[in-house]
């Protein structure tokens, strides 16, 4: 396995592409199902699925250490119109795919929840690969993630319920959205003053120490982020933010990086070797229906959001492209259907499958989508059409 990601960090790096696609790929190819013809090298474990959690675990936390605690405050609004921009279209349009394949019913909206949730693991490491983060534009993206993450903690509660045929009670939901707004304001408000303590705590430590306790943070935030249901990506991202004030941040940054890279190859690894591409012409309608749809809703609500909140059409590009990756969470939630008595037996049959192929489709096309987005933006829109609005507008649009 880690021959194979090393080879696919190299040939992915010769040709300047990022190596997320490549890891998939790998994983497929010779993982649990792969084409005919290739052996089975790699099966899923549990140590393997370990590895791919503290990866996406690490990202995620890497990337709240490039946020500042004002960083994330001024992004409230953007996680508010642009997150309620994308819910709207996304979930509708992911809601009409589960219509025309399935009518109106629980099924529907269980797809929709599948096809409406970007990947924040694949976008992450993308942000970091194509260095994005300094971009005015990444706020939107950040926003619109955290706001997915928040959305996700009420549907989950509501998809188990669908799943089993049991009603969903409207004060559970509450409670449970109640809960995650809570924890993140809270987290938030500490990070205001936490700098001060850990500043006092580091010159005490040695590296070592330091490594290990930034591991304890991040591996803590994701745990509480999981227990109060905002998942553990939201998680690590508010442990990151609560470090990312501190003056040993950088020495954080440069010690935990080859783990970080390492278990997030893993991570990405370990998506393309459950997927099974023999299944593909028994969900070929779901996929070919799905993933145009998936596509252009991610462009269309990116674009709108960033326009509607006075970013370049450039800048607006360049987050749409970002949001178009799936990813786990549409594993996950697909997992939870193919387990639900309530639903069509089809249904739960191919939903499992139909994910994994939607999630690699969607994840190879978003990081090249991501990639060549100034590109697309200085073609689309150029130069003297592109001058930014209002004070958001920057060198980066």
């Amino acid at each position: 396995m880690v021959l194979a990601l090393v080879i696919a960090s190299v040939v992915s790096t010769r040709f300047g592409l990022s190596a997320i696609p490549a890891f998939i790929i790998v994983g497929v190819l010779i993982g649990e199902h792969p084409p005919a013809g290739l052996p089975s090298l790699v099966e899923g474990s549990e140590g393997i699925e370990l590895l791919g959690e503290i990866g996406i675990v690490l990202l995620l936390f890497f990337l709240g250490l490039e946020f500042s605690l004002e960083r994330i405050s001024q992004a409230g609004r953007l996680m508010a119109i642009g997150g309620g921009i994308d819910l709207l279209i996304n979930g509708a349009l992911g809601f009409a795919v589960g219509v025309i394949l399935f009518g109106v019913g629980p099924e529907a909206l269980l797809l929709a929840g599948v096809m409406y949730v970007s990947s924040s693991g694949i976008i992450s490491r993308a942000l970091f690969d194509f260095r994005r983060l300094a971009d005015d534009e990444t706020d939107l993206v950040l926003g619109v993630l955290v706001f997915e993450d928040l959305a996700i903690a009420l549907f989950l509660g509501i998809a188990a319920a669908l799943a089993t045929g049991e009603a969903v009670g409207a004060t559970s939901i509450l409670g449970t959205g109640a809960l995650a707004l809570g924890f993140v304001a809270a987290v938030l408000f500490i990070s205001r003053y936490a700098h001060r303590l850990i500043d006092r705590i580091t010159p005490r430590l040695d590296s070592e120490e330091i490594v290990l306790g930034a591991m304890a943070v991040a591996l803590v935030g994701a745990a509480l982020g999981a227990l109060v249901g905002v998942s553990e990506a939201v998680g690590a991202l508010l442990a990151g933010v609560l470090i990312s004030g501190t003056a040993a941040r950088d020495q954080i940054e440069n010690q935990l990086l080859g783990i970080r890279d390492f278990a997030a190859g893993i991570f990405f690894f370990v998506f393309g070797v459950s997927v099974d591409l023999g299944k593909l012409p028994d969900v070929i309608w779901w996929v070919a229906l799905a993933v145009p749809v998936a596509i252009v809703g991610k462009l269309a609500s990116g674009y709108v959001s960033g326009r509607v909140l006075r970013f370049s059409r450039r800048q607006s590009v360049n987050a749409a492209s970002a949001l178009v990756a799936r990813g786990e969470f549409s594993i996950i939630l697909a997992q939870l259907a193919a387990a639900g008595v309530a639903l069509d037996a089809t249904f739960r049959a191919q939903v499992g499958p139909f994910a994994g192929i939607f999630v690699v489709v969607t994840a190879i096309i978003g990081v090249i989508l991501m990639r060549e987005s100034r590109t697309i933006g200085r073609r689309i829109f150029p130069s003297r059409s592109s001058k930014p609005r209002g004070k958001r507008g920057s060198a980066h649009g």
